[in-house]
């Protein structure tokens, strides 16, 4: 009796890897959250509505951070966006050395909850967010949300992605 070896599944229609980038501007923030809802129409992927709103939420929150805290040391940030059979991630990336934490909600404050909004928003989906340092000295700040899905495959990954990348 022959044994065969497993076949790695083929990749769903949606599924890969997109990076844009952007200018470090406050005109990025809405050009990133609608050039990821039309990737999101565009791919055809299958997931809920309150999904895409948590996602364009946490683009909108990651590009604003960028913009805000990052522009004068990264002219330029990038968005990539990594979509799996089941699960949805978000980074961005800007050369800023500075690596921030969500802060605790201060209700005297009118700024300075993105991040709590970035992690609540993942965590109540059942997903993740963090902060990575990268290799030339900036960060990437990301966020992964499961999302049911027919062909659910594989599980979401929590820190960087190890798909192969297309769409750039």
């Amino acid at each position: 009796m022959e044994s065969r070896g497993s076949v790695p599944a083929r990749p769903l229609s949606y599924e890969g890897v997109w990076r844009f980038t952007a200018p470090a501007v406050d005109i990025s923030v809405p050009q990133a959250r609608h050039a990821v809802r039309d990737l999101l129409r565009r791919q055809r992927v299958p997931i809920r509505d309150g999904v895409v709103q948590g996602v364009l939420l946490i683009v909108s929150e990651l590009v604003t951070n960028a913009v805000q805290h990052a522009a004068l040391l990264s002219p330029e940030i990038a968005v990539e966006v990594a979509i799996g059979g089941a699960w949805i991630r978000v980074s961005v990336e800007d050369n800023h050395p500075y690596r921030p934490t969500a802060l605790e909600t201060d209700h005297a404050r009118t700024g300075g909850r993105g991040l709590l909004l970035v992690q609540e928003t993942s965590r109540e989906a059942g997903g993740d967010c963090g902060v990575e340092h990268t290799a030339g000295g900036g960060k990437i700040v990301w966020a992964v949300l499961p999302f049911p899905s027919p062909a659910a495959s594989g599980e979401p990954p929590r820190g960087s992605v190890t798909s192969p990348r297309r769409g750039r």
